[in-house]
């Protein structure tokens, strides 16, 4: 058994007045490490520290935050492989998935937001002249627009990547001057704690970062209420979302909300099948379909739908499913046994609803140890359907098909999300003239890729905010005006 992990408070490792909790491999069920339970107090202390820090952190030098961000992405890279296999472990994330899109896009945006810390705070505003009146005597008056840090900042992380995720939050707030108090997923915390770890290291100043966790609410809860917080960004469900949303509005603290999605990929009967197949495809293989930005709702064309059905069928058919840790695996266990089963009742309720089982539905075979579902084609839906309007958060899509391209546009616009939304088109002036109309915060033209500079969040009930990019900067600042007589 590992060494139990201890909470980070105050730039010290704390013995947790909780005790821990297992860490549980998806894959094996074996137990990976020890959590720590944070009490409320302990909770409470975390943001008191950062309070404490932020006065000195906010006026540090940029080049000075900018060296620090930098350095600890060197120690993330130095412990890479180490790094990678708890990744793995803990969240049941292919090794490929593991190395490439959880630890190096967590030190790659260290490191692009090291340079982010350099980035100009002030913009200047054209002069305005003034006539004589109540509020003084005419002139020219100049004006500054500076982003000033919030302040103390929870962030509030997703499982499904626990190294991107909270890099994506933490680094665009150090480089901003905040400081923070982050609440790891319960599921898989440790990795967090290794990028506490390389902070530590690379010299963050004691309380600039905290890290408590927790196996039930009762942590998350306390990092909102906190009096000494003053914003909270958290990735995770629209429910959990709204209950932190309604937290924040009774202390007026600033929010960034990245919620769920339940994107619609919209298949014109002009489009490159194949291509169209490759990225809805990623729903079966990416991280078993745990990403807010899959696309899991397939609208085809009546044209070609029954080609597409034929070809995703064929496409789900061939992927490896297994232990994340071989060689050659594709598609790896979900989260726990808990998101399984509730994985498992939608394709249930889709075969009540009267949606018709293409492929899957039913638990991989030689797998009787570890949270396995097998990628699930579900065809003949509609959009009044449970599974059709409600995030699954796993490796099921739903194909609804449509006659003509405004009904497309309607169907996809009928959803309670509005993340990412994806149109598959021969025709990219076509296919740009749908995007426009898409009530989405981004949209992928024959594409599943994304600009990792482009602001990403979400229209309606996916969302409050933007970030990535210079957006997370702004998304981790305020305001202030400064005006002067000329």
């Amino acid at each position: 058994m590992t060494t139990p992990q201890r909470l980070f408070i105050g730039g010290e490792w704390t013995e947790p007045d909780d005790g821990h909790y297992e860490v549980i491999n998806p894959a094996t069920e074996g137990v990976v490490g020890l959590a720590p339970e944070a009490s409320r107090a302990q909770v409470y202390a975390a943001a008191a520290a950062a309070r404490g820090a932020f006065p000195a952190w906010s006026r540090t030098r940029p080049e000075e935050r900018a060296a620090i961000l930098d350095r600890a992405a060197d120690l993330m890279q130095r412990d890479f492989a180490a790094n990678a296999a708890l990744a793995r472990a803990e969240s049941g994330a292919t090794t490929g998935t593991a190395r490439s899109m959880q630890v190096a896009v967590g030190a790659a945006r260290f490191r692009r937001y090291a340079r982010g810390a350099l980035e100009p705070v002030e913009e200047a505003i054209p002069p305005q002249i003034n006539e004589a009146g109540p509020m003084g005597r005419a002139g020219v008056f100049g004006a500054l627009a500076v982003r000033q840090p919030v302040g103390v900042v929870t962030c509030i992380t997703s499982y499904n990547n626990p190294w991107a995720n909270p890099a994506g939050k933490v680094a665009p707030a150090l480089a901003m001057g905040n400081t923070v108090v982050v609440k790891p997923a319960p599921q898989d915390p440790l990795s967090v704690y290794r990028m506490a770890e390389a902070l530590a290291e690379a010299g963050v100043p004691a309380g600039v970062v905290n890290v408590v966790t927790g196996s039930g609410p009762a942590a998350g809860e306390a990092a909102v209420d906190s009096p000494d917080v003053d914003m909270v960004s958290f990735t995770g469900s629209t429910a959990v979302g709204q209950r932190i949303a309604e937290v924040c509005g009774r202390g007026m603290k600033r929010q960034l909300m990245e919620l769920g999605g339940k994107g619609a990929a919209v298949v014109l009967d002009d489009a490159d099948l194949d291509a169209a197949v490759a990225g809805i495809g990623t729903t079966f293989s990416f991280y078993s379909g745990q990403i807010c930005t899959a696309p899991t709702r397939v609208l085809v064309q009546r044209g070609v739908h029954d080609a597409l059905i034929e070809r995703l069928t064929a496409y789900a058919g061939h992927l490896p499913v297994g232990d994340p840790a071989a060689k050659g695996t594709v598609v790896g266990p979900v989260i726990s046994a808990a998101h399984r089963d509730r994985i498992e009742s939608y394709v249930e309720l889709g075969r009540k609803e009267g949606a018709r089982v293409v492929t899957g539905g039913e638990r991989p075979a030689g797998h009787d140890r570890g949270f396995y579902v097998a990628p699930t084609l579900l065809a003949d839906c509609t959009n009044d359907m449970r599974v059709v309007r409600e995030e699954i958060f796993g490796p099921v899509v739903v194909v609804v098909p449509f006659d003509d391209e405004e009904e497309g546009i309607a169907l996809a616009n009928d959803s309670d999300y509005g993340l990412i939304d994806y149109v598959w088109s021969g025709d990219v002036a076509r296919a740009f003239g749908v995007a426009r109309r898409l009530r989405a915060g981004g949209v992928g033209v024959n594409t599943i890729g994304r600009n990792m500079e482009a602001p990403f969040g979400g229209f309606k009930r996916s969302g409050v905010g933007r970030d990535v990019g210079s957006y997370a900067l702004h998304a981790y600042s305020e305001l202030q005006a400064i005006v002067w007589p000329g």
